[in-house]
C-alpha cells in the first residue's frame, strides 16, 4: 500500500503539532515492517533527518498551511503521487482532494473559541477565514474513511460538534500522543531561587491573564516568588506582555529543548491553566521532569492527567490562589504529585503511538 504522510508542519518549533509529527516519523521509520511503501510530504526538507530506510520517499510541497495553495496546489501533488491512503496530521484537508484518507483531529479550539482574540486578522478576514475553516474541518470529519483523535474527550467533542451518529462516530480511533523523555541539559542555569513555571503559547484559551491576576494576589504573601512563562514571543504574547509591568512574572521567550531541563528542574511547581485541551501534553513533560503539576480542571486534562495534578477550577482566581498557597506550604503534597506523575507518564508513549497509527494504515 502507498501512504502519504502529510508532515509539512514539522520540528519542535512548530509547536504541538510540529512535535506530533516529528515523533510520529521518528519512530515510524523504526517500527514499520516495510509492507508499505510511504512518501512524507514536507513543506521543505528538514537538515537533519536520519538516513531513511528503501521504502520511506520524501516529497517537498511549498504549500504552506491553511493558504489557499494549500486548497488549490496541493490536491494536484497528492493525486500525481497516485497513494492508495493519505494521512493528514491535522484537519487541514483539501476540499477538492477526493482520494481516501485518514485525518488526526487534536482539537476543536477554533470551532470552540471562535474569537478575533485569537488572530491577527481584522474583522472581514476573521469572518471569512472562519467561514472556510468550518467547511475545511466539516470536510475533514465527514468524507474521511478513519479519524484519529488524540484523547476519548476530542473523540467525544468531535461526535457531538459534527452531531454524528453512533455509526459514524465507530471511525472515530482514539490512539494517544506519547510523552518525550527529558533530555539532558547542556549547560547548567542556575535560575531563580522560587518560581512556578508555564512553558506554552499565550493563546486566549491558555487563560494566562487569569494565571497572572492568581499570581499578583499570591506575590502579597510572598514577594519572593516569581512566575516565569515560557514561549515564543509572538503576537499574542506581546499583546500580554504589553500589560505587565510586574518583575515578579518573567517572560523568556523561546527556551530549546535542550536548556529546558533547568527550568523544570529548579521550579516550584507547573501552573496549566488552559480552558480547552486536545490532549494537554505540556504538563505530562513537566511530570516527566519530576515537577508537580497545578491543572485548571478542564476539557481532556482530567482524563490524560488522571489523580496526577492538583486540580482548580479556571474560572475562579481564589480556588487557583488557595492550590497554589497549599502546594507551596505542603511538601508531602508535592513528592505525591511527583510519584504519581511519574506512574501516569508510564501510560503514554510515542512508540506506541506510531504502533496503533501502522496498525490503523493497515485497517
Amino acid at each position: 500500500m502507498k501512504i502519504v504522510i502529510d508532515l509539512r508542519i514539522f520540528g519542535l518549533e512548530s509547536g504541538g503539532l510540529g512535535r506530533y509529527n516529528q515523533k510520529l516519523f521518528e519512530n515510524l521509520i523504526v517500527l514499520d515492517d516495510r509492507n508499505n511503501q510511504y512518501i512524507l510530504l514536507f513543506k521543505e526538507k528538514p537538515d537533519d533527518l536520519p538516513p531513511l530506510p528503501d521504502n520511506f520517499k520524501i516529497k517537498v510541497c511549498n504549500c504552506h498551511w491553511y493558504t489557499l495553495k494549500e486548497q488549490i496546489i496541493l490536491p494536484f501533488v497528492l493525486s500525481k503521487l497516485k497513494p492508495d491512503l493519505v494521512h493528514f496530521t491535522h484537519f487541514n484537508v483539501p476540499l477538492f482532494y477526493k482520494g481516501k484518507f485518514i485525518v488526526t483531529i487534536h482539537d476543536l479550539i477554533m470551532s470552540r473559541f471562535p474569537s478575533r482574540g485569537a488572530s491577527t486578522l481584522n474583522r472581514v478576514l476573521f469572518f471569512l477565514k472562519y467561514r472556510l475553516y468550518n467547511q475545511i474541518i466539516k470536510h475533514a470529519v465527514k468524507k474521511s474513511i478513519k479519524i484519529i483523535a488524540v484523547s476519548k474527550f476530542t473523540a467525544q467533542d468531535i461526535k457531538d460538534y459534527f452531531k454524528l451518529s453512533e455509526q459514524e462516530a465507530k471511525k472515530i480511533k482514539v490512539i494517544y500522543e506519547g510523552v518525550t523523555i527529558p533530555q539532558a541539559t547542556e549547560t547548567k542555569i542556575d535560575l531563580l531561587e522560587r518560581f512556578f513555571l508555564y512553558i506554552g503559547n499565550a493563546y486566549p484559551h491558555k487563560n494566562l491573564k487569569f494565571l497572572i491576576k492568581a499570581f499578583q494576589e499570591f506575590l502579597k504573601k510572598h514577594p519572593d516568588f516569581y512566575l516565569i512563562l515560557v514561549g515564543n514571543k509572538d503576537y499574542f504574547y506581546q499583546r500580554l506582555i504589553k500589560k505587565i509591568s510586574n518583575k515578579n512574572i518573567i517572560f523568556t521567550g523561546f527556551v530549546p529543548d535542550n536548556q529546558l531541563s533547568n527550568y523544570y528542574q529548579q521550579a516550584t511547581a507547573y501552573i496549566f491553566p488552559s480552558l480547552y485541551e486536545g490532549f494537554g501534553l505540556p504538563p505530562l513533560e513537566a511530570m516527566a521532569y519530576n515537577l508537580p503539576v497545578l491543572s485548571s480542571k478542564a476539557a481532556s486534562l482530567p482524563e490524560v492527567l488522571g489523580q496526577a495534578a492538583l486540580y482548580f477550577d479556571p474560572g475562579d482566581e481564589r480556588d487557583l490562589l488557595n492550590k497554589m498557597e497549599l502546594i507551596v506550604d505542603d511538601q508531602n503534597l508535592r513528592d505525591k504529585l511527583k510519584s504519581a506523575g511519574q506512574e501516569q507518564i508510564k501510560k503514554y508513549s510515542w512508540q506506541k503511538m506510531a504502533q496503533k497509527i501502522i496498525e490503523f494504515y493497515r485497517k
